[in-house]
């Protein structure tokens, strides 16, 4: 190939690419056109999203219940300031007072007519026998208080129960126990109660008898039965589960003594006063608590609800002195020995009998 051939040759290389160039740059500029002309969509701007891990929820749930209970262990093991002064001395007890009072039926009063003057019979044994001519006596106290009539038929060292079920003639202390003492009075045979007056060496058992026989009945409005701790001392029994009216349990004499007055005198309230808190002796002198000691026939609190059980039964009124008034706690302030009651003993008796039963009376005593 010649020179001119070869220069030939190589001009048109160069001139097909020269012209091959400029023809790809209008394509490019028609896409770049395109691409201006054709309108963007919008598209939402893709955010982080937040995953929960469950198992770090559970986790934590867990440390904070393990936290919370170990902050009340250490709060409860610290304990919390107590005002408790161990070397307080106080005579206050927190115990429920078993006070049972229930006011006579209207029906039982129908055509009696009130002699506008309250009047009280009171029946049992020390708590009203001894000091009975002074002022500061049980009896003379609850006239005070309430302005009432009463009239003493008490008897020193007599029980509730007798202590042979038939009459014993070498034993005439029964003839002044609590059931026979309510035969003669709802059947006004004073005999066999009178003849037991003699034979005692008490000069107030006679006149006691004699203003029993004298007194009119019908006039008395109020009976109040309260004899001390004598029975559970004497070891009689608290009750006989075969014969609920035995006179030789305590709360068989109570019953019978009461169904007596109220079949003969329905319109006579009755009132029992509970025994208070006493000891009894053991044989070498020395004082048993009450009610802690069993002498054979139940604690002094078993004899209580013995009471509180008849009297329910009854339907009469039951002051609870055993624990509303003379207590193993405040007995020292009260008491003479291990029974008997000193002036401020027989004055908390009496106002509680009057709180109970005459509030109203005493009320209109005192304006």
């Amino acid at each position: 190939m010649n020179q001119e051939t070869k220069e030939t040759t190589k001009e048109t290389k160069e001139t097909k690419k020269k012209k091959a160039v400029p023809a790809a740059e209008p394509q490019k500029e028609k896409q770049e056109s395109k691409a201006k002309e054709t309108p963007k969509k919008d598209v939402p701007e893709t955010k982080p999203q937040f995953h929960i891990n469950l198992h770090i929820v559970f986790l934590s749930l867990i440390v904070l219940t393990v936290a919370i209970i170990a902050f009340k262990l250490y709060k409860w093991n610290k304990g919390v300031p107590s005002d408790y002064d161990p070397d307080l001395e106080t005579t206050d007890f927190d115990v429920e007072v078993l006070d049972s009072i229930i006011p006579l039926a209207p029906d039982k009063l129908e055509g009696r007519e009130d002699d506008g003057v309250t009047t009280i019979l009171c029946l049992g044994n020390d708590p009203f026998s001894l000091n009975r001519n002074d002022e500061h006596g049980l009896a003379n106290q609850i006239a005070a208080k309430s302005g009432a009539t009463v009239y003493n038929g008490s008897f020193t060292g007599s029980t509730v129960s007798a202590a042979y079920p038939t009459y014993n003639d070498g034993y005439w202390m029964d003839a002044l126990s609590l059931s026979y003492l309510a035969e003669g009075i709802c059947t006004r045979d004073f005999e066999r109660i009178l003849s037991a007056a003699y034979y005692s060496y008490d000069p107030d058992f006679v006149p006691t008898v004699e203003m029993l026989q004298d007194l009119d009945m019908n006039s008395v409005d109020i009976i109040c039965i309260m004899y001390d701790g004598i029975d559970y001392i004497q070891k009689r029994p608290s009750d006989d589960p075969n014969d609920p009216y035995s006179i030789v349990a305590y709360t068989g004499a109570l019953r019978t003594a009461i169904t007596k007055i109220q079949e003969a005198y329905p319109f006579i309230r009755i009132v029992v006063m509970s025994h208070t808190f006493c000891h009894s002796i053991d044989e070498e002198g020395n004082f048993q608590n009450g009610d802690r000691t069993d002498l054979g026939n139940g604690t002094l609190s078993h004899y209580l609800q013995k009471e509180l059980d008849v009297t329910s039964d009854c339907g009469v009124s039951w002051i609870d002195n055993f624990y509303g008034s003379v207590n193993e706690d405040n007995y020292l302030d009260y008491m003479t020995d291990y029974i008997h009651f000193n002036a401020a003993g027989q004055e908390l008796l009496a106002q509680r009998f009057v709180d109970c039963i005459l509030p109203a009376k005493q009320a209109a005593e005192t304006e």
